[in-house]
């Protein structure tokens, strides 16, 4: 539903919207309303004090207001429930209910201006109870005009001209002819959009260095992140309740879907290296890319034991042992990996916390127990690592004996590439295979880390020829196809679940917009009934509800035209969009440039039900898969919980070890049964 214009111009708000926080005001006044009565009643209108003649006239006053305020709420939560999410015609009278609404503040102030006057100056002698009844009053609606203010500031849109109107019964062809004007007024706004969000990165990370590269960085992300909806009018409830929507017609389509087919070897993989091998090789590793989060990852792992076992290190004057640890003042950081790894001080060849955008930290150390000399990069910690995370567009890469375009997602080439002149140039490496010359090399990381770990796999990967890469949770958009089958020889990639961040790449977001425009604009419910049955299903679980997934009385035949809903939704026809009653992968429908998870896929889920008790034993099954299972984003509430890399630990170490356990999951480490 495009959003609500009044007042001049659009805000990121629809007319829909207002049945939710419409009826939470409405609650509180109709007990204001109550309150103020039995106050009245109580003193059958007569106030025997000084002033009382002026408390008499407010309540008076604050229960007319009050009447007033509450009938106009009725009609406005009323009318917002009407329609659908593309059919606002039952809602037009919003506007007018909205002004009306803005009037009924005015009185409202005047009121609240009159109570404070009447506590501080001619409440003397007055019950304290009706003293204390006036001044929670006055304090309401302070609260109340507040709350107001914020919400008008939080729905403000920068962008909020209206758009072009155009008809939607009006052919296509015609509306193309004359489409030059706007054409024009949307490449304006598009750049607007750059400008605003490049200025709110600007004041979200005020605290960054606004040098050179920082503010490169902010104007490519403007113009990926201010772009993405430029073809769409859409608000934020919008795309929530598409969210729910898909999430229910993901798991309708998953309980009628034929299990997947398990396969025992990678078809990259030698016949003698099977599945339990590499899984043991990726629960080893693991412990070395969650350990480079430092601190931060082994308290929230360990909450109870952890800090009293840092503090006995951190803070501690150890000045000539930490002359290889940079950006770690106080040797949190380490005592943590120390205590996560149980390496010693001497296994450490090179430790650097120094961060900033394109420069992450990471560490070199000797693994005895595997003979290698492991790297381990750490992933997203910081704001500055959401930048480098967020620079997702591409950049050449060219490998020698790769055939085909070789390109990658920018900020993690870049970070690979500040830590390959670290370790190639500032002689890491070669300080370590001088200790341990027999070892092979390892690297490892997890999300961010996992990126950054498979692109450095491959720059180093013709001076190693052994190495191998255990990535965890790697982003999506991180490979060309190219680069993804060349590094099936050396990169193992370990994603869980229905893991958010493996799925994440710019086609596949492309086709997300394109399954939410089509679930939205072909679902009958309003929107308020899409949320609440769509929240209640994320809570309590149970049978997807049975959501049409095409308006009442469509004819088979009209599915291959775009719908009449959805091209409402459409404010122009871009490249990427096509009728959304077809299911394409987006990597046919895209502008932008494929990319791929890096090397052989592992895949952990859950064997058995999807919903379980929280103190329910868990079952891991773990198998082969390949890139294009995850050509698309599943929605799920576990889609953020299944990257944490204490989760991804605990998965690999329940599928390497058997051991009882009847703890969550989410609150422990555990380990169960395993199906390979």
């Amino acid at each position: 539903m495009p959003g609500m214009v009044v007042f001049g111009r659009r805000w990121g708000i629809a007319s829909d919207d207002l049945v939710f926080p419409g009826s939470f005001e409405l609650f509180v006044r109709v007990l204001w309303w109550i309150g103020t009565m039995i106050l009245f009643t109580y003193h059958k209108g007569n106030f025997d004090c000084y002033g009382g003649g002026v408390l008499h006239t407010f309540l008076v006053g604050l229960m007319v207001v009050l009447a007033l305020i509450i009938l106009s709420l009725c009609a406005t939560v009323y009318v917002s429930a009407q329609g659908t999410i593309t059919n606002p015609g039952p809602r037009r009278s919003i506007p007018a209910l909205i002004y009306l609404r803005a009037v009924l503040y005015v009185p409202e102030l005047v009121w609240a201006c009159l109570g404070a006057m009447w506590v501080s100056a001619d409440s003397k002698g007055c019950d304290p109870a009706t003293v204390g009844a006036v001044i929670s009053a006055v304090i309401a609606s302070w609260i109340i005009l507040l709350f107001t203010g914020l919400g008008v500031v939080f729905v403000f849109d920068p962008l909020g001209n209206p758009r072009p109107p155009h008809s939607a019964m009006e052919p296509l062809g015609v509306r193309d002819q004359q489409s030059t004007e706007r054409t024009q007024f949307l490449s304006t706004a598009r750049s607007l959009a750059v400008k605003v969000w490049e200025s709110r990165l600007r004041l979200l990370c005020c605290c960054l260095p606004q040098d050179e590269s920082h503010r490169a960085a902010f104007s490519s992300i403007a113009q990926l992140v201010g772009g993405f909806f430029s073809d769409t009018d859409l608000v934020p409830s919008d795309i929530a309740a598409g969210l729910a929507l898909l999430h229910q017609e993901q798991d309708k389509m998953e309980q009628s879907r034929d299990p997947d087919v398990m396969v025992d070897h990678s078809p990259s993989s030698p016949l003698g290296e099977d599945l339990e091998t590499e899984l043991e090789e990726a629960a080893h590793c693991m412990q070395f890319a969650a350990a480079a989060y430092g601190w931060p990852m082994y308290i929230y792992s360990n909450p109870l034991t952890g800090p009293c076992r840092l503090s006995g290190d951190c803070c501690r004057s150890r000045e000539a042992e930490y002359d290889i640890v940079g950006g770690d003042h106080l040797g949190c950081h380490f005592s943590s990996i120390l205590q996560s790894t149980g390496l010693q001080y001497r296994d450490f060849i090179y430790v650097s916390f120094h961060n900033q955008i394109y420069e992450i930290p990471f560490y070199v150390a000797l693994d005895h127990k595997r003979e290698a000399v492991l790297v381990a990069v750490r992933g997203t910690l910081s704001l500055k690592d959401v930048l480098t995370d967020l620079s997702a567009e591409c950049e050449n890469l060219p490998v020698e004996g790769v055939l085909g375009s070789c390109y990658a997602h920018k900020g993690m080439c870049q970070a690979a590439g500040y830590i390959y002149k670290k370790l190639v140039n500032d002689g890491i490496l070669n300080q370590a295979f001088s200790i341990a010359p027999e070892y092979k090399l390892v690297i490892t990381g997890h999300s961010l880390g996992a990126g950054t770990a498979s692109l450095l796999a491959i720059l180093l990967r013709n001076s190693f020829p052994t190495l191998q890469c255990y990535s965890f949770s790697p982003p999506g958009g991180l490979l060309s196809k190219a680069l993804a089958d060349y590094s099936k020889d050396f990169v193992v990639s370990v994603v869980l679940g229905k893991d958010l961040v493996p799925r994440l790449s710019l086609p596949n977001m492309e086709d997300l917009k394109r399954k939410i425009l089509k679930v939205v604009s072909n679902c009958n419910k309003p929107k308020y009934r899409i949320l609440l049955q769509g929240c209640w299903y994320e809570v309590f679980g149970g049978d997807p509800d049975d959501f049409p997934t095409e308006m009442d009385n469509r004819r088979e035949e009209e599915l291959s035209q775009p719908l009449l809903g959805e091209e409402s939704l459409m404010i122009r026809h871009s490249s990427s969009y096509q009728s959304l009653a077809s299911d394409e992968s987006p990597a046919h429908t895209a502008t932008h440039l494929p990319l791929f998870l890096p090397g052989r896929i592992l895949r952990i889920t859950e064997d058995g039900p999807s919903r379980r008790s929280c103190f329910s034993p868990v079952r891991y099954r773990a198998d082969w898969s390949n890139e294009m299972s995850f050509r698309s984003v599943l929605i799920s509430p576990r889609m953020l919980a299944d990257h944490m890399p204490d989760a991804m630990l605990r998965a690999l170490t329940s599928l390497t070890r058997d051991r009882p356990f009847s703890l969550c999951p989410s609150s422990s480490n555990n380990t169960n049964h395993n199906t390979v």
